[in-house]
């Protein structure tokens, strides 16, 4: 086998694309720590009970292994998201707002339906501390500047609330394996299917769960939603924040859709939940919603919400790198007056090779007593 083989679903950044990986990295970071959000640098590796939390979906894709050290279960991370929650519940201040942002490497045991490989890069901002709608806007219009700055425009921002398909097997009395079930049906959009596990298990609410699972189209599904569900309070509730997000994106330069029916990946989102779409691209570009009560676990339960997508994906689709610096060859030479011209060309930001071949192709000529780029 050759040694320079890598794993199935693992790969890397090389060349241009580690360039533009670097400056992209640095914009997002800057356009973050601009709106007030604070830097983390999460550990790659934790006690698994702080990893997986409650999801179920996030202990199937987290790597583990024993710890010489402590004799505890370790796991690598395979989502930031609950690295967050623990971080937010060790500094925050009770009733305080607090935001932060990352851009990490993860591993997962395998590639889903959003991360391309198994070993994306995880760029995301989180807000931790309020429960209104106006944190949820917040977050999406960072998700939707994150993706501009990657040059990707017309935009398709797809919106759902994960509280109404909750509110109604709740409703239904389902016990939590048959939710799951139910669950997995509604994530494949699978509509025979359900048809047939609504029979065969007499569920109550099965008019409502059909109706539910098609419930998608532009925002006159919500006044469909507000009649359909009229005596489910939690539910109204549910609808009227995708009402306001419908308000506040609907003069923007983005698409807007919805789907009440959409339940995430992560079980742990409870809430609003979104997605930014492409027409160049099968799959969502970025994604998020909210989680609140994840940090339950760590003793202190926080309405948070926030945004995700995959650095890595993103880069390794551009056609060519936009970011990528040009680059000039100085000639081989201990010329003291080129070795200063080319340290003022790098403090500049310009990119020098020093042409160590002396392959006379060099970009820095002298022109009389003066050094100075060619054409």
């Amino acid at each position: 086998m050759d040694k320079w083989q890598l794993p199935e679903g693992i790969d890397e950044l090389a060349g241009s694309q580690a360039a533009s990986f670097e400056v992209i990295r640095r914009r997002l970071l800057d356009l973050y720590q601009s709106w007030g959000y604070e830097l983390v640098v999460p550990p790659m590796v934790e006690y698994v009970e702080s990893l997986i939390l409650t999801s179920d979906s996030v202990d199937q894709k987290t790597f583990k292994f024993l710890d010489p050290c402590s004799g505890r279960m370790l796991g690598v991370h395979a989502d930031i998201t609950p690295q967050i929650a623990r971080i937010d519940s060790k500094r925050s201040e009770k009733g305080s707002i607090d935001r932060y942002c990352y851009i990490n490497a993860i591993l997962q045991t395998k590639a889903d339906d959003f991360y391309a490989s198994r070993s994306p890069i995880q760029a995301g901002a989180e807000l931790y501390g309020f429960k209104g709608i106006d944190a949820d806007i917040e977050v999406i219009e960072m998700m939707i500047s994150s993706l501009s700055i990657l040059g990707i425009e017309d935009l398709t921002l797809s919106l759902g609330n994960t509280a109404i398909f909750s509110a109604l097997t709740e409703v239904a009395e389902l016990d939590g394996e048959t939710t799951a079930t139910l669950r997995d049906i509604f994530k494949r959009k699978s509509i025979p299917d359900l048809v047939v596990f609504l029979t065969q298990n007499n569920i109550k609410e099965s008019d409502r769960f059909k109706a539910l699972i098609s419930l998608e189209g532009d925002a006159n599904v919500l006044a469909r939603a507000k009649q359909l569900f009229s005596d489910l309070p939690q539910v109204l509730e549910a609808i009227d924040a995708l009402i306001k997000l419908n308000e506040a994106f609907t003069d923007r330069e983005v698409d807007l859709m919805f789907d009440l029916g959409e339940v995430k990946a992560y079980e742990y989102h409870n809430g609003v939940v979104f997605a930014a779409y492409h027409t160049d691209f099968s799959k969502a570009l970025a994604q998020g919603g909210r989680y609140n009560g994840l940090s339950q676990s760590f003793g202190v339960a926080r309405d948070a919400t926030g945004f995700s997508l995959d650095l890595k994906f993103l880069i390794q689709q551009q056609s060519e790198s936009k970011f990528s610096p040009k680059v000039l060859l100085a000639p081989n030479s201990n010329d003291a007056s080129l070795k200063v011209f080319v340290e003022e060309l790098r403090s500049n930001g310009v990119v020098v090779k020093q042409d160590i071949k002396n392959s006379n192709n060099a970009d820095i000529v002298k022109s009389g007593n003066e050094w100075i780029i060619k054409d």
